[in-house]
């Protein structure tokens, strides 16, 4: 799996088509969904077949059209839940773009969705999936310098790696992360903003997918 070529073929699409998810790639979600909830302590939730949740006032005005699959990011309530949903949500959305699907990272523009919530815990956010009707457009930039710092010059592994964090999808295309470079270890904060945490998750997933490095 070449993450990089992946993440360059991924964009946020909002419009999808009739055509159903095969079983096979039902399967192949479903099982990364549980793995993804054994490491996570997550209750992330796939539902296929589902049109109700994107039929809503809020879903219109979001321009989103034919959606009849989302997974819902779901788990307990603490200070870490965000972070840890977008981790876990672009593994996810990384997966079905290898299968060649779509998918929209939604956090307001959608109605209830049918996601079982136990309690103690919150739905963080929702990702659309299907077959879209475009392959939707790749999203501007900020100048890589602006989002990182390395100390002694950049090595390979952090400038791919950093490539990586620039293809990730963020809020409102904020991009309002700064990544680390110290004692060959790299590190991400998050910046002020809507929704910079769950960002981060994502941003940090990008990297390490690349690098095969953890960031702190």
């Amino acid at each position: 799996m070449d993450f990089l070529e992946i993440m360059k073929a991924r964009h946020s699409v909002r419009q999808y088509s009739e055509k159903k998810i095969e079983s096979g790639k039902r399967e192949t979600l479903t099982s990364l969904v549980k793995e993804c909830n054994k490491e996570s302590g997550m209750n992330i939730q796939i539902i296929f077949d589902e049109p109700k949740c994107f039929d809503s006032m809020m879903a219109h005005y979001g321009k989103f059209s034919g959606v009849e699959n989302y997974i819902a990011l779901v788990g307990k309530k603490d200070a870490g839940l965000d972070e840890k949903a977008g981790y876990y949500g672009e593994k996810l959305v990384l997966k079905a773009q290898e299968l060649g699907l779509n998918t929209c990272w939604v956090a307001m523009t959608h109605g209830k969705s049918t996601a079982q919530i136990r309690r103690g815990e919150k739905l963080a956010c929702i990702i659309a999936l299907g077959y879209g009707t475009t392959q939707g457009t790749a999203h501007k930039n900020k100048p890589m310098e602006q989002l990182c710092n390395c100390a002694s010059g950049m090595p390979d592994w952090f400038s791919k790696g950093m490539e990586a964090a620039l293809l990730a999808p963020t809020a409102m295309n904020q991009q309002k992360f700064y990544v680390t470079l110290e004692n060959g270890e790299a590190s991400a904060k998050a910046g002020k903003g809507f929704y910079t945490k769950m960002d981060l998750g994502i941003i940090k997933y990008h990297f390490e997918a690349v690098t095969g490095r953890k960031v702190k």
